[in-house]
């Protein structure tokens, strides 16, 4: 089990590495922090079209690449008393991904991600990918002495799961099909974060995060990426500092 779950994760941590000498200068400033608006709870359906987004603004990806499409990406988020909220939209001409399980390799296929951290003093942060057909890959990450290791948490289950909802714009959900764009509309409970600090956050608090993409309508891995990362998703580092208000 466990050797399977290692090899997983390495493959997971392979699929994200970034293309070397991404400029950072294509970056906004990364000492200024954005700042999380807060919310009333809402139902996400995955259309983003719920009034409470009209608090947040977009915030847009940035291309790591040279191969593929210059799609559109960017994301919204804002924070209530259960949990909190991430809305992604993307341009996209196909659905490049086969994968239609939970907890699958997403990250060979097209997928939004989540990196939260909610302490940066400590290295253990959050991983969320999902799939423009509703599937979702949950990891909770650390980091001691240069290694990265990853597992699923144990308890995945009721008020500690993350509630998605995926929208596909001119095309249908299913493997190759095509489309013009896909929406992910995303809750997570901060029940999920378990035994993090800063917890829940309030106003004032800060965290580390980051917000990404993958694509293969190119026939080889596309990335984007809020954070100015060179090298991997992983470089917490490199992460941005989201500041509730």
């Amino acid at each position: 089990m466990w050797k399977a779950l290692f090899v997983f994760f390495v493959m997971n941590l392979m699929a994200h590495a970034c293309a070397a000498g991404a400029r950072e200068t294509c970056f906004p400033d990364p000492d200024t922090p954005l700042v999380v608006h807060s919310c009333r709870d809402f139902r996400i359906t995955g259309s983003g079209q719920n009034a409470q987004w009209k608090k947040a603004v977009w915030f847009n990806l940035q291309k790591l690449d040279t191969a593929g499409s210059s799609y559109t990406s960017r994301f919204k988020i804002l924070y209530a008393a259960s949990g909190i909220y991430v809305l992604f939209k993307g341009e996209d001409a196909r659905i490049s991904s086969s994968f239609t399980k939970d907890f699958d390799k997403l990250f060979l296929g097209d997928v939004f991600e989540v990196f939260f951290h909610p302490d940066p003093s400590v290295p253990a942060y959050l991983e969320y990918e999902i799939s423009p057909l509703g599937n979702e890959l949950v990891l909770l990450m650390s980091g001691q002495n240069g290694r990265i290791s990853g597992h699923v948490p144990q308890s995945y289950e009721g008020q500690q799961k993350v509630q998605k909802a995926v929208h596909i714009s001119g095309g249908k959900m299913k493997p190759g099909a095509v489309i013009r764009s896909w929406t992910a509309e995303l809750f997570f409970p901060y029940a999920l974060f378990g035994s993090f600090q800063h917890m829940p956050p309030v106003k004032g608090t800060r965290w580390k995060a980051n917000f990404c993409r993958l694509d293969y309508d190119s026939g080889t891995m596309v990335k984007w990426a809020w954070a100015p990362v060179q090298d991997s998703f992983h470089e917490l580092h490199r992460y941005r500092t989201l500041v509730f208000d």
